[in-house]
């Protein structure tokens, strides 16, 4: 584990595909030992997307760097451009979907953490990369 006065660069962080797109967290308790959340990058290809999920213990806090975005919350289309920010709450349903015509990337932070990795997403529709290995989102892997 590093520790937290280390950098920790994009590129040398495994991206977890298993629900689509690329998440990569970057600051977190496998990365840094933090406590109280964790912090990543996504990166959608036009017409990828993060398949639908909750966050039973967390808020969710995303930046759109680059790109178009449309998050689903709860079935509700919000549309984002670079520069956007949105909070999920706790218990909300979302879906990120890049309905633009470039690259999007977008920075996201969870907080608080859930008590354990495994229960900190709850998948609501299937995973469009089920066959890919099982990486916890928040545990930095």
């Amino acid at each position: 584990m590093a520790t937290a006065r280390s950098k920790v660069s994009a590129g040398d962080i495994t991206p977890n595909r298993r629900r689509g797109g690329d998440i990569r967290v970057l600051l977190g308790p496998a990365t840094v030992g933090s406590t109280s959340g964790f912090m990543g990058v996504l990166t959608l290809e036009p017409g990828e997307f993060v398949s639908e999920h909750y966050h039973p213990y967390s808020e969710e806090f995303l930046y759109l760097v680059r790109g178009e975005l449309t998050v689903r919350l709860d079935g509700e289309p919000v549309a984002l451009a670079a520069g956007d920010a949105l909070m999920v709450p706790v218990d909300v349903r979302h879906r990120v979907e890049n309905t633009g015509t470039e690259q999007a990337q977008a920075v996201f932070q969870l907080g608080p953490l859930a008590p354990r990795p495994d229960l900190g997403h709850v998948d609501t529709e299937p995973l469009p990369n089920a066959a890919e290995p099982s990486l916890s989102v928040g545990d930095g892997r």
